[in-house]
């Protein structure tokens, strides 16, 4: 395992960057992060319906060590705000979720999504503009015809380098609950969104129009018992996608079975200690997020308190369970009163599958090794991220007398949570978002 106490950190605010962090505005909140497939663009959205888009910075023979910095490389407005005035609802900004497809040429495309409304963005450059038009002159106007006497051939001059972002589709009026989820399938024709009770797939060419692949609503919505929390598309088979519930289970389908996926494949369910049920049992096996292996051998999902991976082969229970902080199991009710237990947290995979990595409180952020089985605890925060420091483990104590470098469970800051982290696909390199911050930690080059 790569000592991970000793990433260096860069942080970033992207968001209300002039605020202080302490009166940070609710616009200025990330939301999600997400690496495209070669690790040189990094994009962030936040509750404001802005995404912002960090570039890497190429190697320079006079500075290698800033290879792995991210510069601003373009801002955009997403979505807006709007409101339902059928059924009197305030449609929220927020993005919830960033997905990129792969790159086909000098043009980038994201996939990003509000409560209701997917659309796909293009992000290009552009270092070149055209003049010398015969019916326009070069301010735009049109020219009167009667005053053209020749034939001009329009060229080509070189400008400033403008990154523009333009959206090429929207997927609109499809989800009548709030989308939680989106997933680019592997044929990189169609995605999938899901919502509470629904998952539709889309072909990106088709804006008007979407198959309904899921469907758990009853047809009486009080006898409801659970609802889709996250949802997938495995990484080679565009087949099979799973998705996850409020009640800790996971549900694999193969579209090949049926138009409509309601009986799933596989089901995967740990059966619940009796020794361990307690009122908040349901609550913190509701599970938050899912996430195929980059191998697609693997599931990893995320409850309030575990880490736990799956083999696709062996449905009874997980062959690996982390525990990300169990000494809040004492805790669960003052934070069920204030609302925390019903934080979504997310998990990712390293860029070879052998390590993971989720969220905490107190801005803490944890790493399991699944070969040596070693853990460490690390914090993203505004003192210890100088340049080219080196971050230090950190250690939670429970009872008894606390050491000089450990924290008391009962200091922990509810209020700043690591819920939206990121891994580059093939380097040791990991955003992680706190409230309005970004930090990337980059692993030490000797």
């Amino acid at each position: 395992m790569k000592c991970f106490s000793r990433y260096l950190p860069y942080l970033f605010r992207p968001h209300g960057a002039l605020r202080s962090a302490s009166c940070h505005a609710e616009a200025d909140i990330i939301s999600t992060v997400e690496f495209n497939h070669t690790g040189e663009l990094l994009a962030t959205g936040d509750k404001g319906g802005r995404v912002v888009i960090f570039q890497r910075e190429q190697e320079s023979k006079n500075q290698p060590h800033r290879r792995g910095e991210y510069n601003v490389y373009s801002t955009f407005q997403s979505h807006e705000p709007e409101f339902d005035y059928l059924k009197s609802l305030e449609i929220e900004e927020k993005i919830n979720k960033i997905r990129w497809l792969p790159q086909q040429n000098a043009a980038y495309f994201l996939l990003s999504t509000n409560d209701k409304t997917v659309k796909l963005w293009k992000v290009s450059e552009r270092d070149k503009r055209p003049e010398g038009y015969n019916l326009k002159d070069e301010d735009g106007r049109l020219r009167d015809p009667s005053m053209i006497t020749m034939l001009r051939v329009p060229v080509l001059r070189p400008m400033d380098l403008m990154v523009e972002a333009t959206p090429r589709r929207v997927f609109a009026n499809a989800h009548t609950y709030h989308i939680n989820s989106i997933s680019v399938n592997s044929d990189y024709e169609t995605y999938m969104s899901a919502d509470d009770l629904r998952i539709n797939l889309w072909n990106f060419e088709i804006t008007n129009q979407s198959f309904n692949i899921v469907d758990i609503k009853p047809a009486n919505m009080e006898e409801l018992t659970e609802v889709i929390t996250a949802a997938e598309f495995h990484p080679h088979h565009c087949n099979t996608f799973v998705y996850s519930s409020s009640k800790g289970t996971i549900r694999l389908c193969d579209m090949r079975t049926a138009a409509l996926c309601d009986r799933h494949a596989k089901f995967f369910e740990e059966p619940e200690d009796p020794s361990n049920r307690s009122f908040f049992s349901e609550i913190i096996s509701s599970i938050s997020d899912v996430k195929f292996s980059h191998s697609g051998r693997y599931i990893m999902t995320r409850d309030y308190l575990t880490v736990k991976v799956w083999d696709l082969n062996m449905e009874n229970r997980p062959i690996e369970t982390y525990q990300v902080h169990d000494y809040l199991r004492s805790k669960l009710c003052s934070l069920y009163e204030n609302d925390c237990i019903f934080d979504k947290f997310e998990c990712v995979w390293n860029g070879s599958d052998s390590v993971i990595m989720t969220g905490s409180y107190n801005n803490f952020f944890r790493m399991f090794d699944r070969n040596t089985k070693r853990d460490v605890t690390l914090e993203a925060s505004r003192e210890n991220s100088k340049p080219r420091a080196i971050l230090k483990p950190r250690k939670v104590c429970v009872g008894g007398k606390r050491r000089k470098d450990e924290i008391s469970v009962d200091s922990l800051d509810f209020s700043k949570k690591i819920l939206h982290t990121a891994w580059h696909p093939s380097e040791n390199i990991i955003a992680v978002a706190a409230t309005n911050n970004l930090y990337i930690f980059q692993d030490k080059v000797n």
